[in-house]
């Protein structure tokens, strides 16, 4: 393993790389120091690789601002592999799909979801620890992988969390699951 950003590590292995629960829990441990309170491990070798494939820890009160993969057109799809997972889609305007707001754990029996193209979406983590599964194509171009939504608080705004707690219990409610243990 090869720390590549402040936010990032990735698998140095020239065959196969097994992804273990030894990885899954190295990896909790740093969201769990990360600022952000998430961090990425890939798996493929660049950002120019047509294939992405990476871990995501992500911890609770981790805001990862909704977006859309829609200049550079990628699909994408996540599988809980530990904890669980709110997603949320929306519309333009940022309404919330009704029918999009998911509950995926091991537990409930939903572990994962497939995004298309240009959706407009979110996840945050349900409980300590999660850690997901994620694929979508590459390469990876930062001024063009991800569109933000303009109508979503900006990750450095003090309203983000208030916003991430409101979708989240948009989520609990939904789902009968326990209240937040965090507040905004």
């Amino acid at each position: 393993m090869k720390r590549i950003s402040k936010q990032a590590t990735k698998s140095t292995h020239k065959s196969y790389c097994i992804l273990d629960k030894e990885l899954i829990e190295q990896k909790s441990k740093h969201a769990r120091e990360n600022d952000r309170l998430r961090e990425i491990h890939n798996f493929h070798d660049s950002d120019e690789a047509t294939l992405h494939r990476m871990l995501n820890a992500i911890q609770p009160k981790s805001y990862i601002m909704p977006h859309r993969h829609l200049i550079d057109p990628k699909e994408e799809t996540i599988v809980v592999l530990k904890g669980s997972l709110g997603c949320v889609c929306f519309e333009d305007d940022g309404s919330i799909i009704k029918d999009s707001v998911c509950y995926l754990s091991q537990d409930s029996g939903q572990i994962g979801i497939d995004l298309r193209v240009g959706v407009w979406h979110t996840i945050f983590a349900l409980e300590p620890d999660t850690v997901v599964f994620e694929v979508k194509s590459g390469p990876y171009k930062k001024a063009s992988d991800k569109e933000f939504a303009s109508w979503a608080p900006n990750y450095d705004s003090p309203d983000k969390l208030e916003y991430l707690a409101q979708l989240e219990d948009v989520v609990r409610e939904k789902f009968n699951l326990e209240k937040r243990s965090w507040t905004s």
